[in-house]
């Protein structure tokens, strides 16, 4: 499975690849979509849009990750990230991907960096989970990968339905197991 995990932003939106595949988490891609600050929102978006169309038609993921909501100091601030948010997701659905999504505090734990951690200590968790041997251009990549991975991870973890019933994985892990304890 190939996952893009995506850091929102309006003037830079990080985006990272990573494949899950064996019981294995590999880094694919990663880069970061710049829009002009200086420019008009709607061009931003515009612009997150069209580069960010360019990765997926390029490398045609799976599912989509991406970064939920926040409370942030500044609402401006927060419902201009919401609507860089809106064309990651509209991107995902137009793309008939499935989306998920993660809370920050959610993603930090899942890479082993704790809720309050910084940005470096995301990145440096990133860099191990993934073995990459040259550094990201900016947090916001390091950040995209994070969020990939805590999707991957999710993978790794059997699902309980309904009805106790158990699915994904772990399931077909199961199966031959009690065949083999009825027979």
């Amino acid at each position: 499975m190939l996952v893009l995990g995506i850091d929102p932003g309006s003037r830079y939106l990080g985006y990272g690849l990573v494949e899950w595949r064996a019981n294995k988490a590999t880094h694919v891609a990663s880069g970061v979509v710049r829009a002009d600050g200086k420019a008009p929102l709607h061009q931003r978006l515009g612009t997150i849009f069209a580069q960010l169309q360019q990765v997926v038609n390029v490398f045609k993921p799976d599912a989509v990750a991406v970064e939920g909501v926040f409370t942030h100091k500044n609402a401006r601030s927060a419902l201009i990230l919401g609507h860089a948010r809106g064309v990651a997701l509209l991107l995902a659905d137009q793309a008939g991907l499935a989306v998920h999504e993660y809370a920050p505090a959610r993603v930090k734990k899942s890479v082993g960096a704790g809720g309050n951690d910084s940005k470096d200590a995301v990145a440096r968790m990133v860099e191990r989970l993934l073995h990459l041997e040259e550094p990201l251009e900016r947090a916001d990549a390091y950040d995209a990968l994070a969020v990939a991975l805590c999707h991957v991870h999710q993978l790794k973890v059997p699902r309980i339905g309904r009805k106790g019933e158990v699915s994904g994985s772990f399931l077909s892990r199961l199966k031959p197991a009690l065949v083999r304890a009825a027979t």
